[in-house]
């Protein structure tokens, strides 16, 4: 069984084939997904495929990137929203220097106010961080050590990994780790417990090998639990039974 921890199925790459692709998933030991929200209109999408399909969660947040149109009202609706019984995370959330919009305090702004949302509705988080190691851990250490989530498609070193870890974090590991040349993430999945680290694709985005390029889905998570087995010296089925509770558990499942 595995758990798809984090994908963007409302995701326009996916509008021509979306009911195909995802009921072909439970035969294809797709046990769960979490859709993720990045964006004010994606956060609507998400909750309509959990409606549609009974093994599709939905997160609610927005992408650091995403946050300049952010407003209280917004914070407001998603409070409700977060009510609904599928609604399992707050996010993504966070920060992404590799853009430059909106401005750095923008995204701290509301990274903040969003992780106080989590608070207030007693959810865990799916941190988004890029090119902000410093900034993030800085925020995730004031006002998010006791909060518990993942820190999705992890590019930080190893010591930030366990750093992460012993505040009750999970590492999330998607189709990068499959990639010759993705020496560091290779040395996180290495340093850090299996019982920490989740699977996830990012859909459409990151591809595994040997689709790298093409357009990603939970179909292609056998690739990257292969890749944790052979960094870890275990079975593929080890790594798919205990990341499935990791995932569990990360979102009280």
């Amino acid at each position: 069984m595995i758990f798809d921890t984090h994908a963007h199925y409302d995701d326009e790459d996916f509008r021509e084939d979306q009911d195909r692709l995802l009921t072909s998933f439970a035969a294809n030991g797709i046990e769960k997904v979490v859709n993720v929200s990045a964006s004010i209109e994606s956060v609507d999408r998400s909750l309509e495929l959990t409606e549609k399909y009974p093994y599709i969660y939905a997160s609610v947040g927005v992408h650091p990137n995403e946050t300049a149109p952010l407003n209280e009202e917004h914070i407001v609706r998603f409070r409700e929203i977060c009510k609904h019984e599928k609604v399992v995370a707050i996010g993504e959330i966070g920060l992404d220097y590799y853009w430059d919009e909106p401005d750095h305090e923008t995204q701290k702004k509301w990274f903040i106010r969003q992780i106080e949302l989590a608070r207030e509705v007693n959810l865990p988080l799916i941190i988004h961080s890029r090119d902000a190691a410093k900034d993030t851990m800085d925020i995730m250490k004031e006002h998010a050590s006791d909060l518990g989530g993942v820190i999705h498609c992890f590019s930080y070193s190893a010591e930030m990994a366990k750093e992460y870890v012993e505040m009750g974090y999970y590492i999330g590991i998607g189709g990068v780790v499959t990639f010759k040349n993705a020496k560091k993430l290779k040395e996180v999945v290495e340093a850090i417990p299996l019982e920490r680290i989740v699977l996830e694709t990012d859909s459409p985005y990151l591809t595994p090998e040997p689709y790298r390029g093409k357009r990603n889905c939970s179909l292609y998570l056998p690739y990257v639990a292969d890749a944790i087995a052979s960094l870890k010296g275990i079975t593929v089925n080890e790594v798919e039974r205990v990341t499935y509770q990791n995932a569990l558990d990360l979102y009280r499942l």
